[in-house]
């Protein structure tokens, strides 16, 4: 889908991008650059740099947001989707600051959830036909055995990327998630998927483009040994947390109780990486 008929198509729903930084450097300014002009606000979540973030001279719809002190990616997303449905936007896409996102994907992104097709939208990278050229062997190794594991958790059988951070998010959802039990920093992406599945909300994936610049990864092979069945043991009790929560709310609705929702997060499909028009 082309810039024009993006924002023809969802004009006045509010899309926002939110852009988690600390200690950002100039491929930040690049990254606010390509952010498509139908993007009703850019959201630059300082996460307690020591040099507070400053905006390039002419930055229309775009806004810095900070923390005093540094609180991890996850808990930057979740002062973005909070910044920016105090603003009355309805879709939020996450960016990374680092320039490894292709804006050309945002679009089939955030197209299932400003729809109405999908809650929340993660993309995949190991899809891509890129992929085994450009993502180091070591980082797709561990990123296919944690993406397992988070199958198991989630019950998404169909997932094929735990770990990307390229992702749209329905803000309504926010209101149905346990967003105090969602770990604020590596591991997020598995927390926020377990909350939407246990939640009952609807996912879907789509292929995106894997852009890599020789940054080092900083998990290293022992370290991955302990921190991989951590992230998804807190990922099942965030599950179930959400679960709990969806089950509370419903009681209150007077609605059903079953005893576990058994299309949690199941029922969307995959999309591909671009949007027809």
């Amino acid at each position: 889908m082309g810039t024009s008929a993006a924002g023809d198509r969802w004009a006045g729903r509010g899309v926002a991008v939110i852009i988690p930084a600390y200690e950002a450097d100039g491929r930040l300014a690049g990254t606010l650059a390509s952010v498509p002009e139908w993007v009703g606000v850019r959201i630059v979540v300082d996460d307690g740099s020591r040099t507070p973030i400053r905006l390039p001279a002419a930055s229309p719809g775009t806004v810095v947001v900070r923390h005093d002190r540094n609180l991890g990616v996850g808990a930057a997303i979740l002062t973005g989707y909070r910044e920016a449905r105090r603003r009355g936007v309805s879709v939020a896409a996450v960016m990374a600051a680092d320039g490894q996102m292709d804006p050309d994907d945002l679009a089939g992104l955030v197209a299932p959830v400003a729809d109405g097709r999908a809650d929340y939208v993660t993309g995949d990278r190991l899809s891509h036909p890129d992929c085994p050229r450009v993502m180091p062997g070591s980082r797709r190794l561990g990123n296919l055995g944690l993406t397992f594991l988070t199958r198991v958790v989630t019950g998404r059988w169909d997932l094929m990327d735990s770990q990307c951070g390229y992702s749209a998010l329905n803000l309504d959802l926010l209101d149905r998630l346990p967003l105090d039990w969602i770990y604020p920093r590596y591991g997020f992406p598995n927390d926020l998927l377990a909350a939407v599945v246990g939640a009952g909300g609807r996912v879907s994936q789509v292929t995106v483009r894997p852009i890599y610049r020789g940054e080092p990864s900083r998990i290293r092979p022992m370290v991955a040994l302990w921190v991989y069945p951590l992230v998804v043991a807190r990922g099942l009790v965030v599950r179930i947390a959400a679960w709990a929560r969806a089950r509370g709310s419903r009681r209150r609705a007077g609605g059903s109780s079953r005893s576990w929702p058994e299309k949690d997060g199941r029922e969307a499909t995959r999309q591909d990486g671009r949007c027809a028009s």
